[in-house]
Order: structure tokens, then sequence, then C-alpha cells
């Protein structure tokens, strides 16, 4: 039985309380996957489950470049993936269809596009930079909230002084390992 090309959608916000509503509205769509996570990298698990489901045939369809990737070598990566096995990438916003039998210009494009979105992630960490500097300056940053209240940051301590497996400690407690050492650190 021959494969009917499907068309997935593929949305992403950075935040969870963040809307995905609007990115892919009108289109019609057999699948769609959402992830709430930062487009830094490719770590998003709707993300590898979009790109796992995908067949040759199928059209993967974005809102706009930077929805993929903030990173002009993953957007480049993904898309060039993604034709070579026979799937159509196509962003709304931009108008822009890839297929693998692209042209320059359109290879152009996706990595202009590209570097915009890129530079535009660049952008945001920097203001993010300069307004904790300015909060830090004016006394009114405190910097993120402690995972663990100080009764469970002793118990922790102790415990880990008492030579318990660090590794199930941090579970136990719901911290990575660094933030566990941090903790014994102090």
């Amino acid at each position: 039985m021959a494969h009917t090309g499907k068309r997935v959608g593929y949305v992403r916000v950075s935040t969870t309380d963040q809307s995905t509503a609007r990115q892919l509205d009108g289109e019609t769509l057999d699948k769609v996957y959402e992830d709430k996570a930062s487009g830094k990298d490719t770590k998003r698990p709707q993300l590898k489950a979009a790109l796992d489901f995908l067949r040759e045939g199928d059209t993967l369809v974005i809102h706009s470049m930077d929805r993929l990737a903030r990173n002009l070598d993953d957007l480049r990566r993904i898309v060039m993936t993604l034709t070579k096995k026979g799937v159509k990438v196509h962003f709304v916003k931009e108008s822009l269809t890839f297929t693998g039998e692209d042209s320059a210009m359109s290879n152009l494009l996706l990595s202009v596009m590209g570097a915009f979105a890129e530079f535009e992630r660049e952008l945001i960490k920097e203001r993010q930079r300069e307004g904790i500097a300015i909060a830090k300056k004016e006394g009114v940053y405190k910097g993120r909230k402690p995972s663990l209240s100080a009764e469970r940051a002793a118990e922790l301590r102790q415990r880990a002084a008492n030579g318990e497996n660090k590794a199930a400690l941090a579970r136990e407690f719901g911290i990575s390992r660094a933030a566990l050492y941090t903790y014994i650190s102090k």
C-alpha cells in the first residue's frame, strides 16, 4: 500500500504560559506536535517525535523559521535532513517551501532568514543580561529562588555527609546533581 503524504504541523512557544493557538490557525493538518520549550537547541521531545514520524511524501508545516530553530546550523540541518528523505518543509509566515530540489535563491533565503532568527535570540539574551544587571544594581534582583527550603537543604547536607548515594538524593529531592553539590558546598 502506497504512503499518502501527511501534512504534519509543528508548533513551539518558549514558556508554558504562552499559547500556540495562532501559529497554524487555518492550516489543514493530519497531526500536530507541540513543544513549550526554548528554540535554542533541538532537545525538544515533540520535535524529535515529529522528525521520527515524518515519512517520504509528508509535509512538515511550521508557522515560521524561528519556531523550528533559533540556531542557523540547527535550522539548516533539520531542513536538509528532512528534504533528503523526501519530506517537504513549509514555513507559513515566510511563504517558503523546501523540497530538496531547491534553487540557490531559496537556500540563500533559508540561510539569511535563519541568521535573523539566531540574531534575534542573541539580542533577547543580551537584553535579559542587561535587565538583570540593572536590577542587581538597584537591589531589585534577588536571583532564582532556591529549590529547597532551609530545613530541606540542611537535611540534604546531613544525609550526604552520612554517605548516602548522591544521585539517589538528587532524585528524591527533585534537584539536579549540580544543584545537590551546590547545596552540599554551602
